[in-house]
């Protein structure tokens, strides 16, 4: 079906992304493709769906693919039917039943003259039947965008399909249609997704990395359970390694005292016998140069052992490298934080919710906050900031702080370097080494300190986000985070869960990620459906 041998893409700056890859994807096969933030995982589905060119090897491709892009930009001016993959039949179709019965409108229609009514109905399977097929793409939401370009698989029915990202604004239940889609259809598929759920689904993985493409059969989580005994083995080399250090070191210490005191024995008795002083001398130069020679054959092996645990601690994850260490705030468990009494907004004069919301929130609580796209999430969360005066009911805030985190990140500022926006949550008054210190231990080297946030992946942001946190003098009370994971790998995800596992004060929490969610042991519910 897809073939991929001695594959080289080289960015137009002349950064090469990858070369010389290998890969396979049979018929009916259905890969799940991972791997780190910039590693090339959308540059790959984009050069076989022939939307971008190898510089060299070869791409063979059996059938026609249908792609699912992650981003819509270069989609913006399109109309619904355009996305569609329908426009031309539609035109054609209507020429037809003007009056203009030429031989091309026939042949491009191709006898689908229920067209409009398949698109209809393909629609209307994603909830979004009352659209017109006319209707511009770029006034659509995020999840709408993607639920068009997923009710056109029903229309083409391809044998090939490939998806960037497909659950990334998808609510829950539109989710689930994903993965019933996914399960049910016999076409080939190679999928980027960092959602845990639909990786679990698919029976074969494919990591991404810079040295090429590895297959594992099975799910992702036997993957990751695959990865984990690696992890495990890594974990009692290093030890072992850190245990042969030690070792060649007091072995190194105990031979320099030993030839030390020999020296110094056979000094006094040099002294005693009354041998000459050119003799000394040269008895003397040998006794250093056999310590120099001593020193020499340890500190040779100490070097051994320390290039070996060097190599090895690169193969640690990131989240191995990291300390989280944040502060309590001084708030104790169990405060009311925020009391709300049959509160609701109004858009255009109609209540968002059907029923007034009450609710509580202490310190220490973890909080999801659940709705279908549209369902006003994020209005509730500005209304629980204060950014949005409720139009029904009361909100009780106590005194806190609090930290507000969309999707993108938003609070790393992108006008101000790396370094900058550390120094920026200094409020304990850090010393520049120390803040450059917290920097190199979230993974921010010397060569990024002048680096600016503008050009940061979600990743990155987040990474710093979290450094920032470390850096600040004191956790907030509240962090509230808006899909945090949608721009995020897996690895990053599992950064982002073990820190806020660490984290003592309330979450409230968006997410569609059930996975992300169970591990951030959410125990309260605010359910907008």
């Amino acid at each position: 079906m897809v073939i991929l041998q001695n594959a080289t893409y080289i960015h137009p700056n002349k950064d090469v992304l990858f070369q010389d890859l290998q890969f396979t994807l049979n018929k009916q096969e259905k890969i799940t493709l991972i791997g780190h933030n910039g590693v090339g995982k959308s540059t790959l589905l984009k050069i076989i769906a022939g939307l971008l060119p190898l510089n060299s090897g070869l791409l063979s491709v059996d059938a026609s693919p249908y792609y699912v892009p992650q981003l819509f930009d270069a989609y913006e001016h399109y109309s619904i039917a355009e996305a569609l993959g329908i426009a031309e039949k539609i035109h054609a179709l209507q020429k037809i039943t003007e009056g203009d019965a030429s031989m091309e409108n026939f042949e491009i229609l191709n006898d689908d003259w229920d067209i409009e009514e398949r698109a209809s109905y393909a629609l209307q399977e994603w909830g979004m039947g009352d659209l017109a097929l006319s209707y511009p793409l770029i006034s659509l939401s995020g999840g709408q965008k993607v639920k068009v370009f997923l009710a056109a698989i029903s229309l083409h029915q391809p044998e090939l399909i490939l998806m960037d990202e497909p659950s990334n604004h998808l609510d829950l239940s539109s989710r689930n249609k994903l993965y019933e889609l996914i399960e049910d259809n016999n076409a080939s598929m190679l999928i980027v997704s960092h959602d845990r759920t639909l990786l679990n689904l698919l029976d074969m993985t494919a990591e991404l990395s810079p040295k090429g493409i590895q297959r594992f059969g099975g799910s992702y989580a036997e993957f990751a359970e695959q990865k984990d005994v690696k992890k495990n083995a890594l974990d009692q080399q290093l030890q072992n390694k850190e245990k042969e250090l030690r070792k060649a070191r007091d072995k190194e210490r105990e031979a320099a005292e030993r030839q030390n005191k020999l020296n110094a024995r056979g000094k006094k008795k040099q002294e005693k016998a009354g041998v000459a002083r050119i003799m000394m001398n040269t008895l003397r130069n040998k006794a250093e140069g056999s310590s120099a020679k001593l020193k020499s054959v340890h500190q040779e092996k100490i070097g051994g052992i320390r290039q070996e645990l060097h190599d090895l601690r690169i193969n640690l994850a990131e989240l191995d490298q990291m300390k989280f260490g944040f502060d309590n705030s001084n708030t104790y468990t169990g405060k009311n934080l925020i009391d709300a009494q049959e509160i609701n907004f109004s858009y255009d004069r109609e209540m968002l919710w059907s029923k007034d919301l009450s609710f509580k929130i202490y310190h220490g609580d973890r909080v999801g906050i659940y709705g279908d796209n549209g369902a006003g999430k994020s209005t509730l969360i500005k209304l629980l900031l204060n950014k949005l005066q409720a139009d029904k009911g009361t909100i009780y805030r106590a005194d806190f702080t609090s930290i507000y985190i969309d999707q993108d990140y938003s609070i790393i500022r992108s006008a101000k370097s790396i370094y900058e926006m550390a120094e920026s949550f200094n409020q304990s008054g850090l010393q520049e080494h120390e803040i450059k210190i917290r920097l190199s231990r979230f993974l921010f080297g010397k060569e990024s300190w002048g680096k600016s946030c503008a050009v940061l992946s979600g990743g990155e942001r987040m990474r710093l986000l979290l450094c920032c946190l470390n850096i600040s003098s004191k956790a907030p009370d509240i962090i509230m985070l808006d899909e945090p994971t949608n721009n995020l790998d897996i690895q990053n995800i599992e950064i982002l869960t073990s820190a806020l596992n660490d984290f003592q004060g309330t979450l409230l929490l968006i997410s569609h990620d059930k996975v992300f969610m169970e591990e951030l042991k959410i125990d309260k519910s605010i359910n907008l459906n």
